[in-house]
């Protein structure tokens, strides 16, 4: 062997052994599968989405408050944080300005009255916002309406309360309520587990002249009462808080293979702020896969927060949305953050 051979074969290292047909099979098969699965899971490779981001207005223009440890039995009102607005939520005032300030769809409460009505208002009992006491299902809507749905609200733990004597006469019904906003889009949540306040929300919907079977429209509440919306209003947004958590965990858990869950068909996934990274395709793709399937996809507030709710409310957060995002935003302060979306203008 020559010099040069010598150089040669040092420069070429120690001979490797042939890799194995099976190995060599499992490796491409591998490779492909990872392909296959970031080609089709791709965003940027889904048809642009149709239509524009609707934001939902949490029970209106609202107070905004610390959610730090609220539980049901929580007073919130005496906990709101120094008023920027004297608005008061689910009043038609409060209703009427956030739309004014761009909000696309309005979510409010409801609750049945004594005399077979339907009153907008959040709590179960009256002691909490207003000077009333009580549950609310014992008073009819002309004793609700005598009330002061601005008497508990205060920021410095009870020295002064800054909306008393702005909200007498102001809890609307929801006949009002449809009389002058059935034009937009709203989102009617239930408190109650009983089915006949769904009856009776739909009578008002008969009362005011307006079909609820409408996309427009959207009700969410417990499993039983969803089942009488959806019998009569099927084109509307109904959910209830188990069927959507369960879309939302089986389209995490099986989104990858391109297989939709049965879960999600005509149902909600909710993705929220700071967990977008664990959805498939977000968002164009996942977008595209609930358009075809009648789903809805709700934008909500970070998961890991403790002193904030289920909306967003600064406004650093929007800057967080896909710009290609045309679902559903939850809005807990549209006061600031409807306005921070419009356009500058030059």
């Amino acid at each position: 062997m020559t010099d040069n051979d010598d150089w040669a074969a040092a420069l070429e290292g120690p001979t490797r052994k042939p890799m194995k047909r099976g190995t060599k099979i499992f490796l491409w098969a591998f490779a492909a599968l990872v392909a296959w699965l970031t080609l089709s899971n791709a965003s940027w490779l889904a048809p642009d989405p149709a239509g524009k981001r609707v934001l939902i207005a949490h029970r209106g223009v609202a107070q905004l408050f610390d959610h730090s440890g609220v539980t049901d039995e929580t007073c919130t009102a005496t906990r709101i944080f120094t008023p920027e607005h004297n608005y008061i939520e689910n009043t038609l005032p409060s209703m009427k300005a956030a739309i004014g300030r761009d909000a696309g769809m309005v979510k409010f409460d409801v609750a049945a009255t004594k005399d077979g009505q339907v009153a907008v208002f959040h709590d179960w009992t009256l002691d909490c916002r207003t000077d009333g006491k009580g549950p609310i299902r014992d008073r009819t809507m002309a004793e609700l309406k005598a009330l002061d749905v601005g008497y508990g609200y205060t920021a410095d733990g009870g020295k002064t309360f800054p909306l008393r004597g702005k909200g007498v006469g102001l809890m609307p019904s929801l006949d009002e309520v449809l009389h002058d906003l059935g034009h937009a889009s709203l989102l009617i949540n239930f408190k109650s587990r009983n089915p006949s306040e769904a009856e009776l929300v739909l009578a008002s919907f008969a009362r005011a002249g307006i079909d609820p079977n409408q996309p427009r429209f959207g009700f969410f509440g417990k499993a039983r009462l969803m089942q009488v919306i959806r019998a009569r209003a099927p084109k509307a947004w109904t959910m209830d808080p188990e069927s959507a958590k369960r879309c939302t965990k089986d389209y995490i858990k099986f989104g990858w293979s391109g297989w939709y869950p049965p879960s999600c068909v005509g149902g909600t996934i909710i993705v929220p702020l700071d967990y977008q990274w664990a959805y498939w395709g977000w968002p164009d793709r996942l977008q595209d896969r609930a358009a075809k399937h009648g789903t809805r996809v709700l934008f909500v507030g970070p998961r890991g927060s403790d002193t904030d709710g289920m909306g967003l409310t600064e406004v650093q957060q929007l800057t967080r949305i896909p710009a290609s995002f045309t679902g559903y935003v939850w809005i807990d302060d549209i006061y600031n953050l409807g306005p921070a979306l419009r356009p500058r203008q030059k």
